[in-house]
């Protein structure tokens, strides 16, 4: 258009060849900001209603004022946001929470932090990115795809990094999960065949474990208060199982709800189920043994053979190219 020639003119001079692309990303920033800012506040939750009415009679010290929702480790300004925040779809938004148990983050706004980190580190790094194409872009000349990896870049590392985060949370946690589930079940079978009854074992269990294996500790515990509070066996132990997402957890689970469905020994069902958790595991030791001369094979390969073939080959070499070159190797 003719009239925005001057802008982009004035642009371009200032910011150099992606001066309205740089302009036109400044805007849509400033835009996302006054649209977050001016999000109407949430309706108040009605236990938050009741906390505070409850608070004020009965509430000392400073914990009176805190709401229930902040108790449970929520924002208020994040529940300002929710509607942004959270994904719309109730599948997807229960997968996502199943990802936040499953790396160790149980609190009811772990799925609202993570998107609200997501979102303000990918805006961050955008902005750092594009100071740095504006630098870059001021002292030299630099293709206009190389700016646009310079502003594009960090976004795209701010915005996956939270994810990477969770992956890798997710996968020490169960890989902890999975090395303590033998010990665990041995220290279980004592105790039941102690005679203490599956609970106490339980809440015995992760006692003992907290120091070695503190993932595995907690879940023991939370299935531990879940049935003191009243909640049904059957459902807190597959509640457990999806939130450690290990497949050993899977199969203890269903050997202990089918040997209650059926009214056999729990201790019986738990010596069998021990004794091959243990063979398990010495067949995982096994199978990473026999894997790691197969890993080690490049790393012999580029190590050992190029200073071999040089020693070997390398005499060899000089001496056809000094015969034929009729003297001796020059400088």
């Amino acid at each position: 258009m003719p009239f925005l020639e001057p802008f982009n003119e004035v642009l371009v001079e200032m910011l150099g060849p992606l001066g309205p692309l740089i302009a036109v990303g400044a805007l849509g920033l400033l835009l996302i900001l006054i649209v977050l800012l001016a999000l109407p506040k949430g309706r108040d939750d009605p236990l938050d209603k009741l906390k505070r009415d409850a608070g004020g009679r009965t509430a000392r010290g400073p914990e009176a004022g805190r709401t229930l929702r902040q108790r449970d480790g929520g924002s208020p300004k994040l529940d300002r946001f929710a509607n942004f925040l959270e994904p719309k779809d109730e599948k997807e938004l229960s997968s996502a929470r199943l990802k936040m148990l499953q790396a160790g983050y149980p609190s009811k706004s772990a799925v609202r932090t993570f998107h609200a980190v997501q979102f303000g580190l990918a805006m961050s790094l955008l902005v750092v990115g594009v100071l740095m194409a504006l630098v870059n872009s001021v002292n030299n000349e630099i293709a206009p795809h190389i700016l646009a990896v310079y502003m594009v870049g960090p976004a795209f590392v701010g915005y996956y990094l939270p994810k990477y985060w969770i992956e890798r949370r997710r996968t020490a946690r169960q890989q902890e999960i999975t090395e303590g589930f033998p010990d665990a079940l041995d220290l279980m079978l004592v105790c039941v065949e102690a005679g203490q009854s599956l609970d106490q074992s339980i809440l015995r269990v992760a006692r003992e474990m907290r120091t070695g294996y503190p993932a595995l500790s907690e879940e023991f515990e939370m299935v531990s208060h879940e049935v003191k509070a009243g909640k049904e066996r059957v459902a807190v132990l597959k509640d457990m199982s999806e939130r450690c997402g290990v497949q050993d957890v899977q199969s203890f689970v269903t050997v202990l709800v089918q040997s209650a469905t059926f009214g056999t020994s729990i201790a019986d069902a738990l010596r069998v189920y021990a004794a091959e958790m243990r063979d398990k595991r010495v067949m995982r030791a096994e199978e990473k043994a026999n894997v790691l001369p197969t890993k080690l094979t490049l790393g012999t390969m580029m190590l050992t053979v190029p200073p071999l073939m040089i020693i070997l080959v390398g005499p060899s070499v000089y001496g056809i190219f000094t015969s034929l070159g009729g003297g001796v190797l020059s400088p």
